[in-house]
């Protein structure tokens, strides 16, 4: 099959091109056909080296994918990790990481929902409960995950307020944002209060000045997964009264199932923002790593 593998760390020149063998499923997996990849920024962090966990290369890149079933030719989607990653071919994919895709959808925008989709609906539904007049707070809201978790927020009946450059307010207000803030223009900390939930996939600063809008029982939702220290954070939240969840997302049939009705329901869209074909991944991962785009990177197999 043809794969995008990478033998070092390094910057995206480092990811090749290569004719590797087809992955051999074990228990619990099946073989997948690979019909697009999505891009995440977790994806080029891996390649660097800025997070070891997946141990040293070589290895196959790529969480999300969405193909079909070799054994049944069922379309599904969901969630996978190198060395066997989504960025060829063929995966293998376990069988509680994976659900039916979307019927309403192409390949393309299927692939790019499973990491982000499930990193606004995972905290947003399961760990704050966001509902009816929920104001909540979603820092870089035109964003993978941040424009997903502002139409999650909405369908649940939550006053939704995005932190956004000024030059997307139009593409974060048509997915159903109450207000806008320009983060460049404008210190969000003076701009809002009494916020319910925060999502924040931004982090650092950002984390420890999203307590200053939050309501003493508020709960901040810091969906970078593992990565920097978090101590300071944590320490003004538990003094404020603050609930802090470090959330790390987590594939479930169940959820990715969930995501693709939202999907089907026409309450949830994913933005494509450029596709690209499988060969010129290193293209992607430089785009991604601007941390500029609005919506998804997708890689056509």
């Amino acid at each position: 099959m043809r794969a995008i593998t990478q033998y070092t760390y390094g910057a995206a020149d480092v990811l090749e091109l290569a004719q590797l063998e087809r992955p051999e499923p074990g228990a619990g997996e099946v073989l997948i056909r690979v019909q697009a990849a999505g891009v995440n920024p977790s994806d080029w962090k891996v390649r660097s080296g800025l997070l070891p966990r997946f141990g040293p290369p070589p290895f196959v890149l790529g969480l999300d994918f969405a193909g079909a079933r070799d054994d049944t030719g069922e379309e599904v989607y969901g969630v996978v990790y190198p060395p066997r990653g989504a960025y060829a071919e063929y995966t293998a994919a376990g069988l509680d990481h994976l659900a039916r895709k979307p019927s309403t959808t192409d390949w393309i925008h299927t692939a790019a929902l499973p990491t982000a989709g499930l990193t606004a609906y995972q905290p947003l539904v399961g760990i704050a409960k966001v509902g009816s007049g929920d104001r909540v707070l979603i820092h870089a809201a035109a964003g993978g995950v941040g424009h997903l978790a502002v139409q999650i927020a909405k369908a649940r009946g939550a006053y939704v307020i995005g932190t956004a450059r000024a030059a997307k307010h139009d593409f974060v207000r048509g997915l159903g944002a109450d207000d806008l803030i320009d983060y460049a223009a404008t210190d969000f900390t003076t701009a809002v209060r009494d916020v319910d939930v925060v999502l924040d996939p931004v982090g650092a600063e950002y984390s420890i000045r999203s307590l200053d809008v939050l309501r003493p029982d508020g709960i901040l939702l810091d969906v970078r997964g593992t990565g920097p220290d978090r101590d300071e954070v944590r320490a003004k939240a538990a003094a404020r009264g603050i609930r802090y969840h470090e959330f790390r997302m987590a594939p479930t049939t169940e959820d990715l199932a969930a995501v693709a009705s939202l999907v089907d329901e026409g309450v949830l869209r994913v933005s494509v923002e450029r596709v690209f074909p499988l060969e010129h991944a290193a293209k992607a991962h430089e785009l991604s790593e601007t941390g500029r785009t609005a919506g998804k990177l997708v890689l056509a197999i």
